[in-house]
């Protein structure tokens, strides 16, 4: 392992304040996914990319069914150019 890798988020100079914005985020982009599972909507790659904090190739790179965090994310259908996707909650 790197040197960095061993480093605690103090050591990187993160401060507490910081650290909990960054769970706060974290939980509001958590809530949002459970409210597009919950509700049954459908999610474009970009949108999906969006909430996951990741590049939209990324997105369509991973298939048709794969999991991310606490949700089952699958391919849904096509819409002209876009792909929808679908969040199902795993318990």
């Amino acid at each position: 392992m790197t040197e960095l890798s061993n480093n605690t988020k103090e050591e990187l100079g993160i401060s507490s304040e910081q650290r909990v914005t960054q769970l706060r985020d974290l939980i509001d982009t958590l809530r949002i996914a459970d409210e597009i599972a919950n509700k049954g909507y459908l999610i474009s790659s970009s949108e999906l990319a969006d909430l996951m904090d990741i590049n939209a190739s990324a997105v369509t790179s991973r298939g048709d069914h794969w999991s991310w965090r606490n949700w089952v994310v699958s391919r849904v259908r096509r819409e002209g150019n876009q792909i929808l996707w679908q969040l199902e909650k795993v318990d």
